[in-house]
């Protein structure tokens, strides 16, 4: 097999520094795109990871990061720039002549929820639709929520044994990103999957409660559900400096999850790349000090 040439763009974040490092796992060379080296040193030290400066909201930066690339993964920020942001570099990768664009979306677990209700998902179909009609080749991953998602309440579970997010007595299946990083790697490397959107769910479908006991049970400290108030996150929101636009996004997203409460399971793309789906006790085991297990 013929090693493709392959981009991760967003290699400094959370996302797309997992991918890089399942790449560099396998000995797969990877060109890792990030806005300022300096601030990803950690993959500096990663055999085979060549780091490229570039701003994806201007085409002229990408020139270098794009040359000879076979496949890219589009990652950027969840930010009010998003969509221009990512056409942006829908364009570039056109001019550029890529042969195949991996779109990292999002699709949540709730059955019956409305995309079109929720500004970022609502936003991630307008790109996918960009990119569809670009003349590429494309691929959409489309994750559920993201276990890591927990980890920012991990001060209030440590501190006071809640967890409180105002999502009522729904369902969710949240999946590890580690999960989803390794998908990606698999579709890098041996490409495929050409205009298909593939679902990504975690492998069991939990109530808050449920999620509550599990990290109870493994830090063996009493971790409470509580409900709250849409609003009333808001403000802690607030409190703790998100900026509007991200606390208006929640709001949409937890009134979409609270209209749907029942979850999917769907575990067939974990199957086709022979991934091993994380249950959420077994991202808990490995986060076990984040969330307040003594030694």
């Amino acid at each position: 097999m013929t090693t493709p040439t392959i981009l991760v763009t967003g290699a400094g974040g959370q996302s797309g520094s997992l991918i890089v490092r399942a790449l560099a796992a396998q000995h797969i060379p990877v060109r890792a795109l990030v806005r300022d080296q300096s601030k990803a040193a950690a993959l500096h030290s990663l055999a085979g990871v060549t780091l490229v400066e570039g701003d994806m909201l201007q085409k002229g930066s990408l020139r270098y990061a794009l040359e000879g690339i076979d496949r890219a993964i589009l990652i950027s920020s969840s930010n009010d720039r998003m969509v221009e942001t990512q056409c942006t570099f829908i364009d570039a990768c056109k001019e550029a002549h890529v042969g195949h664009v991996i779109k990292f979306s999002g699709e949540e677990s709730q059955i019956g929820y409305d995309p079109q209700r929720f500004k970022f998902t609502r936003e991630h179909e307008q790109i996918e639709d960009y990119l569809e009609a670009s003349g590429l080749q494309w691929t959409h991953l489309r994750p559920s929520q993201f276990m890591q998602a927990y980890l920012r309440e991990a001060a209030a579970i440590k501190n006071k044994g809640g967890l409180y997010l105002p999502l009522e007595a729904i369902r969710m299946s949240p999946v590890d990103l580690r999960d989803v990083a390794g998908i990606a790697a698999e579709l890098l490397i041996h490409g495929g999957h050409h205009n298909e959107a593939l679902r990504i769910t975690g492998p069991e479908s939990l109530s808050m409660a449920d999620i509550a006991a599990i990290i109870a049970r493994v830090t063996g400290n009493p971790v409470r559900y509580v409900p709250i108030t849409i609003e009333e996150r808001s403000t802690l929101l607030k409190e703790a400096g998100v900026q509007d636009y991200f606390i208006s996004a929640l709001a949409e997203q937890a009134s979409e999850r609270r209209r749907n409460p029942q979850a999917q399971v769907d575990l067939s793309t974990h199957e086709r790349f022979g991934i091993t789906p994380t249950r959420f006790e077994d991202f808990v085991q490995r986060h076990a000090a984040d969330f307040g297990k003594k030694n």
